[in-house]
């Protein structure tokens, strides 16, 4: 059989795609090799939100065509569509293939090792024609909804390589999420570039959320990385529904007034805090994680202060801290006062130190609780890891465990995986 490998960088869309792109390979007949491992070919699906993700793709790339020198190499993604130019002059890769045909790589590649070449500009355009993946590299089964924005954010170039908001037809969702459920997945999440906004004909987010929610089956649903908006009390009565994971990662970006304005936020501090505090009410043992950029331009060490305090006040679980990157094309780039790269390094490290100290906090307050784990992988040794409905990584011994099961546990002791900021629970 015809090996091929996939290389994933970047977001939660992108690892959709290549769940999906992998699924159909499969069904195809061709073998699924590690990324790291020896194939034919090699399918590279890139990110380009930060200066630091191009150098990923790049090193990732190039690391390919060095021990694979004669492996055929796909490269599609958001690198893609903000340096196409680029990969075609470099020679490095024989297809390079945008985010809008990317639901075509299947065809592109698999026409290639049929007639040695393909011609990927002879493809539609579209963002939505993925088939439901069913052997994937996850237990859970990611479900996108929704791609593209219209915000554009001052520093953001992710609707540049990823176009204008776009949601999928509710019925095409309503069947992924029917066939991943009825092929045994037991999680299923909800991606998209700007979730929040989705509206398809006369159904919106909410509503949509409520729809999943009602689908026959023992699965739940979790919804990924969102941006805030004033979630409506139906929303919030949501949360209680049984299949409803108690956790999102929504993109707070700064805690200061006077960042988001600059960043063209569409929100302020006291309209983030009341979010918070009305999901908080509605579950008190919420997990809200995020998002924060530091060294933005002009962020002052009083603003940046304040980020800080915010950031401690909410309690965010995870904090996913990233340096500011000037990404050529947005206003940020040309603005004044731009952060020196020593006092970028110096703000994270302490945005790090935050992130610890609330995750402390909040595994502490949650030991003793209940969670319905599921059973993600077991090792040689019997030993079981998987996740709680709050996002909680947990570690379970006992007779009896198989994966993609779900088990009652009580979480006890909370233990440091390879570093302090990697922990987990054991059960009691």
């Amino acid at each position: 059989m015809t090996k091929i490998a996939f290389k994933t960088l970047g977001c939660r869309v992108n690892l959709y795609e290549t769940d999906a792109l992998a699924s159909r390979f499969k069904a195809a007949g061709y073998d699924i090799a590690e990324s790291d491992g020896e194939a034919d070919a090699y399918v590279v699906n890139t990110c380009t939100v930060t200066n630091t993700s191009d150098q990923k793709c790049r090193q990732a790339i190039h690391q390919i065509r060095r021990k694979h020198p004669e492996a055929l190499i796909a490269v599609t993604g958001c690198m893609v569509n903000h340096r196409k130019e680029e990969l075609l002059q470099s020679g490095i890769a024989d297809y390079v293939i945008d985010n809008e045909r990317k639901s075509a790589l299947f065809d592109i590649i698999d026409e290639h090792f049929k007639s040695g070449h393909s011609d990927p500009e002879g493809y539609d355009r579209d963002l939505f024609s993925y088939q439901p993946a069913f052997d994937t590299f996850h237990t859970r089964s990611l479900i996108k909804i929704h791609d593209g924005c219209n915000n554009f954010c001052s520093y953001c170039i992710i609707p540049m390589v990823r176009g204008r908001s776009t949601s999928r037809p509710a019925e095409d969702i309503y069947n992924n999420v029917r066939e991943v459920v009825d092929h045994g997945f037991k999680e299923v999440v909800l991606t998209g570039v700007n979730m929040g906004r989705y509206k398809y004909e006369n159904t919106h987010f909410e509503q949509l959320v409520e729809n999943i929610l009602n689908i026959d089956g023992d699965f739940r649903m979790r919804v990924s990385s969102i941006e805030p908006d004033q979630f409506s009390d139906h929303f919030l009565a949501l949360l209680q529904h049984e299949k409803m994971a108690p956790h999102m990662h929504i993109c707070l970006q700064s805690g200061s007034d006077d960042t988001l304005k600059r960043m063209h936020r569409f929100y302020t501090v006291a309209q983030f805090r009341d979010m918070c505090q009305r999901i908080k009410v509605a579950r008190p043992d919420f997990n809200l994680t995020t998002d924060i950029i530091v060294g933005f331009p002009g962020e002052t060490e009083q603003t940046f202060k304040e980020s800080c305090d915010f950031a401690r006040e909410i309690g965010f679980s995870h904090i996913h801290t990233f340096k500011y990157s000037v990404r050529t094309g947005t206003k940020a780039a040309t603005m004044p006062d731009q952060v020196p790269e020593k006092v970028k390094n110096e703000r994270s490290e302490v945005m790090r130190q935050i992130s610890l100290e609330n995750k402390t906090k909040y595994f502490e307050m949650m030991q003793g609780h209940c969670q319905r784990m599921l059973v993600e992988r077991i090792d040689g040794k019997g030993i079981a890891r998987g996740y709680g409905e709050n996002y909680l990584p947990i570690v379970a011994e006992g007779k009896g465990l198989e994966r993609n099961t779900f088990i009652n546990i009580k979480l006890g002791e909370i233990i440091h995986r390879e570093n302090e900021e990697k922990m987990a629970f054991k059960t009691l």
